[in-house]
């Protein structure tokens, strides 16, 4: 039955599809992402001092209080243009990456094969994902500290670029291969194996249903960050550093976190990303389930 209702990979569906994901992903995830963001880079406090946020709930109460509810939405018009291409980059990049691995179209591949579909989806999207990650940063903890350097997603392009050239902007890729490569091999390959678990006998993919797509989107949101986050601090605190603080990358940024704050420091801000992990990625696989049926309803054939 499944190989009937297979569908050939259509790079203009999984465009359209995994853009809509992604829209969905950053409404649902959004506010959490901005917390994360400001626990991983808030400054270790001085003697006597206490730290700026004690946690993930303390957080969310500060940034309400001293913002309101828009201070929790803070940057997000930069991943949301950037969302759109960029998820459609990853969905068209897991569906290249499987297709370049069947002999026939009816091929079912091994969870090995669509671990490496889905790492090479992660090298698709770090061309989008490294400078839309960096303005985020920028704005996000803007907006914390207070002192107001940008005044939007495209200033902060337009300064970087001003400072220090494309490389500016693209400051904190190899950080973000080294994040999204094997986690989104560990995201499209814990999605693919969920689905597989949660299928009744003798049906197919597409008969699954809502609660099932959640709870197998959400998931893989939560294996894509178990795996992504020591990365992802990482690069939080190289890209919002000050230019020339850390002249051999991501190696000064470990040696540094590791010092100071020991090795529990790489898992900084784990409650808010696992939070966010969940709500955001079964949203985002809904989206992408949901749209991807209406374009194969559309155009079966395309």
């Amino acid at each position: 039955m499944s190989k009937q209702k297979q569908q050939a990979i259509s790079p203009l569906k999984n465009f359209f599809a995994g853009g809509f994901g992604g829209v969905c992903l950053v409404a649902a995830g959004h506010p959490l992402d901005t917390i994360k963001v400001r626990l991983q880079t808030q400054a270790k406090p001085k003697p006597g001092e206490k730290l700026i946020y004690a946690g993930t709930i303390d957080c969310f109460k500060k940034t309400l209080a001293k913002e309101g509810f828009k201070g929790l939405y803070k940057g997000m018009a930069a991943p949301i243009i950037g969302v759109t291409p960029m998820f459609a980059v990853c969905f068209f990049g897991f569906g290249m990456g499987k297709k370049f691995q069947q002999k026939t179209p009816d091929d079912i591949l091994t969870y090995p094969q669509l671990f490496a579909a889905g790492m090479l989806s992660g090298v698709f999207t770090t061309a989008i994902m490294a400078p839309g990650e960096r303005i985020k940063c920028l704005l996000q903890i803007q907006a914390a500290t207070g002192e107001v350097k940008y005044s939007g997603p495209m200033d902060c392009v337009k300064q970087l670029y001003k400072q220090s050239g494309i490389r500016g902007i693209y400051r904190g890729t190899a950080l973000t291969l080294m994040r999204d490569v094997p986690a989104s091999g560990m995201y499209f390959t814990s999605y693919e194996w969920l689905k597989n678990v949660l299928t009744p006998e003798g049906k197919s993919h597409n008969e699954l249903s809502i609660p099932s797509v959640l709870f197998a989107g959400g998931m893989a949101g939560i294996f894509n960050w178990a795996v992504a986050i020591p990365a992802d601090v990482l690069k939080s605190r190289y890209q919002t550093a000050p230019d020339g603080k850390y002249p051999n990358g991501f190696r000064d940024v470990l040696r540094e976190l590791i010092r100071e704050e020991g090795v529990g420091s790489l898992y900084k801000g784990f409650n808010a990303v696992m939070l966010r992990a969940f709500p955001a990625n079964a949203a985002c696989f809904l989206g992408f389930e949901m749209a991807m049926k209406f374009f194969n309803w559309l155009a079966p054939d395309l």
